[in-house]
């Protein structure tokens, strides 16, 4: 599929790309997509939860009350579950909560998320650009120029630019990576994607490996 190039005005400038069917016009493999997904908010959660059980609270293990003739349950520690300030049945313990996925699934899954993006005509390729210094004032003005402003945004780059990546760490909508630093997640997560010129041949090496 062709797209027109834009300049950080939001102009046209007159050149048009070609993108790869063989990543921008896949038929999507959702269920690819969804471990992905999963996989990549699983890596996000610490696992560090953690729950006294019977062994580890503080307090006396006395036997409280004769074993038989009292009535009631049989009981043998103030440390027992049932009672207030006894330990957990089965609490959580600290865990990784990861998993593997092979790498042409994770592949199909990036593919499938820019084929999705591209059927809803969300994607924007721009040429390439820079700041001298860093300034937030700047970056918001090419989204107002792109008509972003208020969306989410991702911004896809052929190489690390320091300036750039600077002036948009302030803006909550809106993220910065290199073609490298992209995940399913991220692709899905924005309502557009800003490609740079630069960036399209080493996204679709980095996925036709």
């Amino acid at each position: 599929m062709e797209v027109k190039v834009l300049d950080i005005n939001g102009k046209e400038t007159g050149r048009k790309v070609q993108l790869s069917d063989s990543v921008f016009a896949i038929e999507p493999n959702n269920h690819a997509v969804y471990l992905d997904v999963k996989q990549y908010l699983a890596n996000q959660r610490q696992g560090t939860h953690k729950a006294k059980e019977r062994a580890e609270v503080a307090g006396s293990t006395r036997k409280i009350k004769k074993q038989k003739g009292t009535g009631t349950a049989r009981a043998g520690s103030a440390k027992n579950p049932l009672f207030k300030g006894g330990g957990t049945v089965f609490g959580p313990r600290p865990r990784s909560y990861s998993f593997k996925l092979n790498k042409s699934l994770k592949r199909l899954a990036r593919k499938s998320a820019f084929s999705i993006k591209a059927q809803e005509s969300n994607i924007v390729v721009v040429e390439d650009f820079n700041f001298e210094t860093p300034n937030t004032k700047n970056f918001i003005n090419v989204l107002k120029a792109l008509g972003l402003e208020n969306k989410k945004s991702l911004f896809v780059l052929g190489e690390s630019n320091k300036n750039v990546y600077l002036s948009s760490r302030n803006l909550k909508a809106s993220s910065v990576v290199t073609n490298s630093e992209l995940s399913t997640y991220a692709i899905l997560n924005a309502n557009n994607l800003i490609l740079s010129e630069g960036s399209l041949e080493g996204i679709v090496e980095n996925l036709n490996k």
